[in-house]
């Protein structure tokens, strides 16, 4: 039986999946930098060059994983970085890096 910690490290497994790409990667930043406001699909495919369906995709894996979230407004769908998603992935990675065994600095990955 799955135990509450390897049911979220296999979470965070899926999230970390879903950005191991460079295109949904860059999504992510792109959407971040936006943040909180977001941007619309257009706007995605504009600045970072990628097709329409193509975004697509990648865009509905983000957000099967909860990595961002989607608003209708009119015909148009603007896009978001889920902060407190990520603040959660982030918060599980540093727990290990950073606060337990002090692998890494912490002020080398906030400050750094």
């Amino acid at each position: 039986m799955p135990t509450p910690d390897d049911e979220s490290t296999a979470r965070f497994a899926d999230m970390l999946s879903a950005m191991g790409t460079a295109p949904r990667l860059r999504i992510v930043r792109l959407l971040l930098s936006a943040h909180p406001h977001g941007l619309f699909v257009g706007d995605i495919a504009a600045e970072l060059q990628i097709t329409g369906s193509t975004l697509s995709h990648h865009l509905e894996r983000l957000r099967n994983e909860g990595l961002v979230t989607v608003q209708r407004e009119g015909t148009f769908l603007r896009y978001a970085a889920n902060a407190a998603v990520l603040q959660e992935l982030l918060a599980f990675l540093y727990a290990e890096c950073c606060t337990r065994n002090k692998a890494v600095e912490p002020q080398a990955v906030c400050c750094g």
